[in-house]
């Protein structure tokens, strides 16, 4: 079976997280800083502060900008459910903003039109690595006077060619007030989980290090209520080769767009992804579109016969039981709930080959041709 995925580690991780375990320091430590200023560079942002995963890295972001009961936080329902979750941890409501349909992202027209009163935050997700039209939404935020959040979870070494700038803007920099990162084995740099949160605030900086650790300060005291969300030096010190090995990661991931674009030219009734000419992906997923006259399920169930660990589009978080309460007050969500329905993952990871590549269109043709 060819996985939709599969993380890239070999005997250099090994060995890092060896020698930190034979150090005898395995928490929070010197490795954690090490990596949260090799992280901040390679993204070019000021300050880097890490967490024990994504979710955890959105939590203390949006729970640090004061949101609370009675906030609204306009993101996209079309995304991994932690988006949605993290604003509800906050009391907050998230109103649901559609995406469009060439990118999977949050359509800016979208969400201007959902701006209210209570809106106190908007959540960007750059989808599957796809970075999101960020211009158009900061220019909403500006507008408005909110915060931007980006969710860059799958995002690392993605980036903007942006109009006027003389090079490229990599996510992460950040361009909203914070950008938030996941390193769950799914992801193009991973830790095993931990999670990465960039500003270029440093008091922000310091609230969140302060935050991540129970608020405890020096002398031992507590002035708030804290969270447990640190990240390990053992997972630090994986993270840390993991960066450095990251520019061949993305090599290699946009060679294998590459490939499969090139196979996919010719084959009626599927769209390959759609990179705007502004964007740069990472290529964390690669998700093709499917004629909607075709059965998704049973595509899906056909590559599994043929030995190919597909997945079907993003979730919607607002088709989902947990949110059926929400007022997620947009009128339509077709394009969201369009992408879900008519859109497979197909596999993408560093060791993919080009014949194995060659076999996931082959059964992909097969399944459409019989589907």
């Amino acid at each position: 079976m060819i996985p939709i995925s599969k993380p890239f580690m070999d005997e250099r991780e090994a060995e890092a997280a060896a020698r930190v375990i034979h150090s005898g320091w395995v928490t929070q430590g010197p490795e954690g800083q090490a990596f949260e200023s090799e992280f901040a560079a390679f993204t070019g942002a000021a300050h880097a502060v890490a967490v024990s995963s994504g979710t955890t890295a959105l939590h203390l972001a949006l729970y640090a900008l004061g949101l609370g009961p009675g906030d609204e936080v306009i993101t996209v329902s079309h995304s991994w459910i932690a988006t949605a979750n993290v604003i509800v941890h906050c009391g907050a409501t998230p109103v649901f903003a559609d995406i469009d349909p060439k990118t999977f992202n949050m359509d800016p027209a979208s969400v201007a039109a959902l701006v209210s009163e209570k809106t106190k935050a908007i959540l960007a997700v750059h989808q599957i690595g796809m970075p999101c039209e960020l211009p158009a939404l900061l220019a909403i935020a500006k507008e408005h006077d909110i915060p931007l959040v980006e969710d860059a979870a799958c995002a690392i070494g993605s980036g903007l060619l942006v109009e006027g700038a003389p090079d490229r803007q990599p996510i992460g920099r950040p361009h909203g007030v914070m950008a938030c990162f996941s390193f769950h084995p799914r992801k193009v740099l991973t830790t095993g989980d931990g999670g990465m949160i960039t500003t270029s605030d440093s008091s922000l900086a310091e609230r969140l290090k302060l935050l991540r650790n129970h608020a405890i300060q020096v002398p031992e005291s507590f002035s708030e209520v804290g969270f447990n969300y640190r990240l390990t030096d053992i997972q630090s010190a994986i993270g840390r080769v993991q960066l450095s090995r990251l520019p061949g990661f993305l090599e290699r991931r946009r060679a294998i767009a590459g490939e499969y674009a090139s196979l996919l030219e010719a084959l009626p009734g599927i769209a390959a992804p759609c990179e705007p000419g502004w964007a740069e992906s990472n290529w964390q997923s690669y998700a093709v579109r499917l004629d909607p006259a075709m059965d998704q399920p049973g595509v899906l169930a056909s590559l599994k016969e043929s030995g190919v660990g597909a997945k079907g589009g993003i979730m919607n978080a607002h088709q989902e039981p947990a949110y059926a309460s929400i007022d997620w007050r947009s009128k339509s969500l077709e394009h969201s709930e369009a992408a879900r329905d008519h859109t497979i993952l197909l596999p993408l990871y560093h060791q993919l080959t080009s014949e194995e590549i060659a076999h996931v269109v082959d059964a992909l043709t097969k399944a459409v041709h019989h589907g």
